[in-house]
């Protein structure tokens, strides 16, 4: 992890296409401001983790899943033999 001191407007580059201000310090809270292409995302971390956690369980069927899908195949066609 890289640590960097700033202050109150300073700001710090990734890449070269994305700006973190840091726009206040007040007591133990600091307001930051990412300037980044519309292409990045950008969620804070516990967000982040939700929609990684969400996205997980939308990718997994459950276990009756499979069992449901098969009860709306229309039966196979008897052939005359």
């Amino acid at each position: 992890m890289l640590v960097l001191t700033r202050r109150a407007n300073q700001s710090i580059m990734i890449g070269a296409d994305i700006v973190v201000t840091v726009l206040e310090v007040r007591g133990d809270q600091v307001r930051i401001g990412i300037d980044a292409p519309r292409s990045i995302s950008v969620h804070r971390e516990e967000v982040f983790r939700e929609l990684e956690a969400a996205n997980r369980a939308a990718a997994s069927p459950g276990t009756g899943a499979l069992e449901g899908l098969s009860a709306l195949r229309p039966p196979p066609e008897r052939r005359p033999g």
